[in-house]
């Protein structure tokens, strides 16, 4: 990982209905980041489609359609790193699947993450869900280079598996990006547990970022988005309405951390090991 810092933007915009709407909310993200010396913007899960199940096919967009052609031109025109949420994608297989993309400031796509664990939930009393009613799964562990070192994506529900945390950080991942969704069920119990968590057993910094909570829509976000150093420490935690916060990460801690406690060097190879397909 690269020494320096890295200013990182987390928007937590309420999600419209009509995605042009959602495009200038991105755009005002980029225009403070810009105003205020951050060079990453981080979207919410699904930030220009309400997020339900029966909205996913409809408001599905071919990989290179209108949304990703103004993300790029986003990070293009205010020179900034734009990790831009997810968005429902229409693969070239005729599936839907929930995709997470980043581009860089010349606007080229630096990453993209199809959404591998399906959020297929039954909590008596609480959350009913499920999302491969509409959507299909990805495949794929995602990592990519950047000039602040390398950095994971996944969104939401990817998170929870421990695995494919360790995977990214295995991977050379120091900085993890979650675009996320939870709701007011897991989100009190789990939010900030499952933040910490990963960021504790990969020793790496890990950014969720939320919708802010809207009660008129049919799926209530829990909002937190949240910021969480290789210690396990919580550097900063919005509340659930429409905000946005800034964040300095030490890129140099991830490196300190993991000679200190080499977690991941006094793995037992021998004994276990985790491989991808």
């Amino acid at each position: 990982m690269s020494g320096g810092t890295l200013r990182v933007l987390q928007w937590q915009m309420t999600v419209p209905e009509q995605p042009e709407r959602a495009l200038d909310s991105a755009a005002e993200a980029c225009r403070r980041a810009r105003e205020l010396g951050a060079s990453l913007v981080t979207l919410p899960e699904m930030f220009c489609c309400p997020y339900d199940t029966a909205n996913f096919p409809r408001y599905a967009q071919p990989e290179g359609g209108r949304i990703d052609r103004a993300c790029a031109a986003l990070a293009r025109e205010y020179g900034v790193w734009l990790s831009a949420g997810s968005v429902p994608e229409l693969g070239g297989d005729g599936r839907v699947y929930n995709t997470a993309k980043v581009f860089d400031p010349a606007g080229s796509l630096a990453a993209r993450h199809r959404k591998m664990h399906l959020f297929d939930i039954d909590v008596p009393g609480g959350q009913v869900f499920r999302e491969s009613d509409a959507l299909s799964a990805g495949d794929s562990v995602t990592v990519f280079d950047t000039p602040f070192g390398r950095m994971g994506l996944c969104v939401c529900y990817d998170f929870r598996f421990p695995e494919l945390g360790r995977l990214m950080a295995l991977r050379g991942a120091s900085v993890i990006l979650v675009p996320a969704a939870f709701n007011l069920t897991t989100g009190p119990k789990h939010w900030t547990l499952m933040f910490r968590a990963q960021a504790m057993f990969n020793q790496c910094f890990a950014l969720g970022t939320s919708p802010a909570r809207n009660m008129a829509a049919s799926y209530h976000a829990y909002g937190h988005s949240i910021a969480v150093d290789p210690w396990g420490a919580v550097l900063a935690e919005l509340d659930a309405g429409e905000d946005f916060q800034l964040v300095t990460l030490d890129l140099a801690e991830a490196e300190r951390v993991r000679a200190q406690i080499p977690l991941l060097r006094h793995r037992r190879t021998d004994v276990y090991s985790l491989t991808e397909r």
